[in-house]
Formats: C-alpha cells, structure tokens, sequence
C-alpha cells in the first residue's frame, strides 16, 4: 500500500477557506527541478509576456509540483500516473497544459519518446499548441533546442528526438501511439463522442510500457447534463476526492461548490466566484465575471444554466430550452425518491396505471409506472426505456450517454428485436400479479405487438386503454406540469428521464400545446411520452378494483 493517499475528504472547507486541495509532492526535489523551468517558461499573449512565476496563481505551481514530484528518479517510476483536473473556463487552462506538457518534454530522458496533447477539434488543438509554439520561439534558448514545425502542430527536441505533439482525436490520429506523457483537453466534450473511451483507451495503451509514463485530464464542466467517458471519469474523480475509492495513483482536483452551497443557493452571491475560480485576479476578470453573471440573470433561466456550468463549475443535470416543457422548471426539485425502484414503488402504492410509448428502431421503447402512494396520495413515477443497438449507429453523438443510462439500469440494450417487447410485458404482469394495476395507455398505432405480448403474459386485455396522442395530450402534460409544480408527483431522479425531459420541446396548437417526437427531433422522448399514457389514466382518479371493460380509446 502506498504512503500517501490522494483523498481529499475536507475539500469544501478547503475551498472556502483558500486553500490548496491538491495533494503536495511525494519527491519534493524532482517537484522543485520541474517548476525551476515551469516558472521561466513565457505567457506570450498576456500583457509584457511575463514568465509563468511571474504571472500565475499559486494552485498552478501545487498541480505542477504534484504532477513533476510524483516521479521517482531512482527507479525511473512514477508513482502517480493519472490527474483530473476540472475547473471553470478562463483559468489559464490551454497555457497551463502548454507549459506542464512543454516542461515534461524538456525534463525527458527516453529517446524519441511521445508526448501528446489531445484535443476533441482541430480548433482546441490550435488553443494548446498556440502557447507551447510561441514559449519556444520567443526564448533564445528554447528556439535553439527546439524544432517547432507547425504545419503538423509538432514540437521536437533536437537532441533526444522527442517530441510533443498536438493531435485533434480520432482513431487515426491515435492509433499505435506509445506517448510517455499524454494529456487530454476538454474531456467534457469527448463524452458526446461515439467512440471516445476505445480511442482513449488507444491513445493511452502505451503507459503500459512506460513506467515513468502520466496522463492528465484537463476540462471545464460540460454545458450538457455529463455523458460517456466524462461522465465516468468525473464520478470516479469524485468518489477518489471523497474517500469511496482508494487510488494513491489517481489525483482529482475539481473546482466545483459543495452541495448544500447549491442548494442554499450560496454560488449565486459574486463573493462566492473566487472559490471556485483558482485564477481569480489573474486571467480571470473578477468584474467581467459578475458582468457576466447580471446578463445571464437577464436573459433567463437557460443563458444562466450555460454560466454557472462553464464560470462556475457547476453541473448540469437537466437541460432548460426557451421552447421547453414547463414542467421541466419543477422536475429536478421533485426527485425527492432517490433511487425509487419498482418494487418500492408497488409496495407504497395502492393503485398503478402503465403508460407505454415508441420502440422503433429507431426509438427508444419507454415504459413509466404510476402509483398513488396509499397514505400520502401523491403521485409516484418510474421509467423504463429499451434501444436496439443500431440506435447507437443511427444515433452517435449519443450513444455514450444510452452506455450510461444502462449502466444505471434505467434502459435495456436488446439483442433482438421482440426481447424489449416482452420484457415490458414482464414488467406489467408484476404489476398486474400484485393486485394493483389499473389500467395500461399506449399509443394505438404502435398497439399490435405490445397487445400480443402483453395477452402472452397474461395480462387481461381489457385493461390495454389506447391513449390518443397530438393535441389531445395537452390534458396529461398540464396535469403533470401541476402535479410537479405542487409537489404532488415525486420520482426517482432517475438520468434517463432528466434527459427526456430536457429534450422535450413545446409547440402550441390553437388553445393547446403539443410534444411530440417531431417537435423534439431526434432528441429521445418515449419515456417522457409514456409517463404522459399513465398520467392521463391516474389522472382519471381510479379506484384500485376498478377494472375497464373491453378496448376503450380515451
């Protein structure tokens, strides 16, 4: 077991008081040979072209210390091996990656070893390498010892033959690479990227063979609720900082508000800003800052999600459109049953109504149950969604996040078509076998199939209710904008409906107003749509024997 740990389990008291919470230097001399040329490396595009000790905030000078003071130089290992580092733009982020990446080079001592900054565009590549060009060519010494050659975004050292290179991602670009030090900016965005953890995985299967070998993760939070492989890498981040995981190798550093700070609303004052803003006073404007902060609070509810996510560090779990669904507004507040399964929604219920939407191949198939809660009578919701896996073809961009909505459970990837069929008939039946189902909504055009499974597996077919959709739905969504607004439905908190719900759009129709799949666009809404079935069948206040005889359409 290593001596150290990277935990930092007092990091919010850290950061209210201005404190460091990245862990100090396990080799301290190696730290100081790193930083003596960090600190005398320039910032051409700030005012004087100071050196990085002149200009920068303390906590760069502590990742650098951390990252350089890792390396044992009697064994040639380094004994932390990977960094996530997340913090609010404008903190100097592409200069920093610039001269850690730079330094690393200069220190190096493999011949032609590979040191790689990936970035997810050609255009973020460009902010990267920019700064690491223009430190060598604007140095009399560096000049000599380097051989910039731009056009291949590619920096050399003359006498080892390393080099640094600046790679815009793809499985091109990163395939076979043996990189000694590799760091990859903006991850956020690689978590809207199909294949994003097999080409990281690629780009990084070099380390294996490179003990003194590191990764950094360099980004700002994402301005989407956090998907794929940035997703994953900010949760384990998390649990490492927190104590959940022990990992000596790995070292999170997230600049972000505990909480009860958000939830106090305690990130909104400016007072607040610096705390998680490291470089305040330094790249970052304070009062560009607040300005900022005054036209978001103008401009409205969505301008102001976008500040805090990319000025504040503050994360997304639900995106607000102008043309968004009302009860959006009310959705996160009311996910007060943390983790609310089926069964615990069965046994606090004393009557269920199903709702059942989509299943194309190009759809998600979304299943929501309804309960009534027997004592407090609120309204209690979960949701179930199945993909065929050519939906992760037709839909790349999202893919990573339907990996992560199944890795949470909430929706089933099906091998074959018919499997997600039957298995919503599986659910119904418990449902039905447990004496309190009421009543099952669908869409009639899409009844066929799921009316067959659904009498396989016994569920009586007097109960299946078709739902009609379009304009006549707007008494089910202005229900359930009610019921959330009033705090009488209450959920799980479950992602894969916090996404459907930031993707539903309104379009009014006369004196109604519709969602539909065509306003959404391509943007997944079955689940949502299932919910609305249920609602428009619990709404009707069913008694728990109450059984509907024959096939009605409501």
């Amino acid at each position: 077991m290593a001596e150290w740990s990277t935990a930092c389990p007092d990091w919010a008291a850290r950061l209210r008081a201005g404190k460091s919470i990245i862990p100090p230097p396990i080799f301290p001399e190696e730290a100081e040979r790193g930083l003596a040329v960090l600190r005398e490396l320039r910032i051409i595009d700030a005012p004087g072209s100071p050196t990085i000790g002149e200009a920068c905030a303390p906590w760069v000078f502590d990742l650098a210390a951390s990252i350089f003071g890792a390396y044992d130089s009697e064994s040639g290992r380094r004994q932390i091996t990977e960094w996530f580092v997340c913090l609010p733009k404008k903190n100097s982020k592409s200069t920093i990656a610039a001269a850690i990446m730079l330094t690393s080079l200069i220190l190096n001592w493999r011949q032609s070893a590979e040191f790689i900054i990936l970035a997810p565009t050609v255009e973020i590549a460009n902010n990267s390498y920019a700064p690491a060009r223009d430190m060598c060519q604007k140095d009399e010494e560096l000049d000599e010892l380097m051989l910039v050659q731009t056009h291949i975004k590619t920096i050399t050292h003359r006498n080892s033959g390393a080099n640094l290179k600046v790679v815009a991602a793809d499985n091109n670009t990163v395939g076979g690479k043996k990189a000694v030090g590799i760091l990859v900016d903006e991850a956020w965005l690689f978590g809207k990227v199909a294949n994003a953890e097999n080409m990281l995985r690629e780009a990084t299967g070099g380390l294996a063979s490179r003990p003194e070998g590191f990764i950094i993760w360099l980004t700002t939070q994402s301005d989407d609720p956090p998907a794929g492989v940035f997703r994953q890498k900010l949760q384990y981040a998390r649990d490492v900082r927190d104590g959940k995981v022990i990992d000596p190798r790995f070292v999170p550093v997230i600049y972000e508000f505990p909480q009860e700070m958000l939830d106090a609303k305690e990130h909104l004052d400016p007072a607040q800003f610096a705390m998680v803003n490291p470089n305040m006073d330094y790249s970052v404007d304070r009062e560009f800052l607040e300005r900022e902060f005054r036209k978001a609070e103008n401009a409205g509810e969505e301008s102001m999600r976008g500040f805090l996510a990319k000025h504040l560090n503050v994360e997304i779990g639900l995106n607000l459109r102008s043309d968004r669904w009302a009860g959006a507004d009310f959705w996160e507040a009311q996910g007060k049953a943390k983790g609310l399964t089926l069964d615990d929604l069965l046994e606090r219920s004393e009557v269920v109504d199903v709702g059942i939407d989509g299943g194309g191949l190009d759809d998600l198939l979304g299943l929501a149950v309804v309960g009534r809660d027997k004592i407090t009578r609120e309204w209690l919701l979960w949701a179930h969604a199945w993909a065929h896996p050519s939906v992760l073809e037709r839909r790349k961009s999202e893919a990573g996040r339907f990996r992560d909505f199944a890795k949470d459970g909430d929706l089933t990837l099906v091998a074959h078509m018919g499997d997600d069929v039957n298995e919503v008939a599986e659910i119904v039946a418990r449902c039905e076998t447990s004496g309190l189902l009421d009543k099952i909504g669908c869409d009639p055009a899409g009844l066929g199939g799921i009316l067959d499974a659904l009498v396989e597996a016994d569920v009586p077919q007097e109960k299946v209710i078709g739902i009609s959709q379009g304009w006549k739905m707007t008494g089910a969504i202005k229900t359930t904008e009610r019921k959330l607004a009033e705090g009488g439905l209450i959920h799980g908190g479950q992602p894969l409906m916090a996404w459907c719900v930031g993707n539903a759009k309104v379009e009014p129709k006369g004196n109604a107003i519709v969602i539909t799949k065509q306003v959404s666009g391509t943007a997944k809404i079955d689940p949502l749509m299932a919910a609305f079935n249920a609602v428009t069948l619990m709404s009707l206040n069913p008694d728990s024997n109450n059984i509907t005889q024959g096939f009605v359409e409501l």
